[in-house]
């Protein structure tokens, strides 16, 4: 495990493990004598509170209370490899099988979120991983209504010598889409990212518009957006599960980017989302350079929650 990865100890949230050993659910004896209901009480209020949500919570306590009665956890170390067992098993899912492009046609990714989780960033990790491929890259900035966000996605398109697609102060947020997805097409590209503009749930003209966006890609390109993500903050605890819920009603997500990861020390969230939605998650955002975006890793994710 890198150090990116380890729990800070200055002052943020302890890691699960220690929130579950301050509740002396670890005493062994506890467990043997038959699932003591404080130890339980306490184990779902710390699961309840690292963001695993309710479905997840009550199916984790479960599988530990049966393991108690089967005799099958018997040591601190029979929980933890026990809890880090069925956590994996809850994030075991891949989201929906899309058809990959060709070869010659452009892979499009759409990212998608609300205001201020660092979309823009993400796109342009995305785009440095590809180019790490050998891939050619066009990023397309359809945030028409602040100007700042296309200034954004441009440098850092200079930045990593890629293409730019953007628009007019105002203009149709789809044509920009439509226009980038035709200069991929005209141009060779092999991975477009469609940057949008943040949103809320409850802004319905502007949810509308990403369908839109949605759309239109496909028209010009078969199959896609052949990714669709909903970049998150990973510090914005069950949030992130209304957000997936909400603009899963919209488009047919295929996964998060868990942005910010490595500034929080709790994490149930990913598990709550996988649970409930059976969505996964791709991406997870470790720090502030171009390159600090990684594919995630279920391993790391729980040794991380139970360091």
């Amino acid at each position: 495990m890198t150090d990116r990865f380890r729990p800070a100890s200055d002052g943020r949230k302890k890691s699960l493990w220690r929130r579950i050993v301050d509740v002396s659910l670890t005493d062994v004896s506890v467990l043997v004598r038959g699932v003591d209901e404080d130890a339980i009480e306490g184990l779902e209020r710390v699961l309840l509170e690292s963001d695993f949500g309710l479905d997840a919570t009550l199916a984790l306590v479960e599988e530990l209370e049966r393991g108690a009665r089967r005799g099958t956890v018997r040591t601190e170390q029979d929980l933890r490899r026990l809890l880090a067992e069925k956590i994996r098993e809850l994030l075991e899912v891949s989201g929906p099988n899309r058809e990959v492009p060709s070869e010659g046609h452009p892979f499009v990714v759409l990212l998608v979120g609300v205001n201020g989780t660092g979309k823009t960033t993400a796109a342009a990790r995305l785009a440095r991983r590809a180019q790490d491929s050998g891939k050619t890259v066009l990023l397309a900035a359809t945030d028409t209504f602040r100007s700042a966000a296309q200034e954004q996605l441009e440098a850092w398109a200079v930045r990593l010598e890629a293409g730019f697609v953007g628009g007019t102060r105002g203009g149709d947020p789809a044509a920009v889409a439509f226009d980038a997805a035709e200069a991929a097409v005209a141009r060779g590209i092999d991975y477009l990212v469609v940057d949008t503009a943040g949103r809320l749930h409850t802004q319905r003209g502007l949810m509308d518009e990403l369908q839109k966006i949605d759309r239109v890609i496909g028209r010009v390109i078969r199959g896609a957006p052949h990714e669709r993500l909903l970049v998150v903050d990973a510090t914005s605890g069950q949030n992130v599960l209304s957000q997936a819920r909400e603009f899963g009603s919209v488009l047919d997500l295929d996964g998060l980017v868990l942005a910010k990861f490595d500034s929080t020390a709790g994490g149930g969230t990913a598990v709550a989302v996988a649970r409930e939605l059976g969505l996964p998650v791709r991406y997870v955002g470790v720090g502030e350079s171009a390159t600090d975006l990684e594919p995630f890793d279920a391993d790391r994710y729980v040794a991380r929650l139970l360091a």
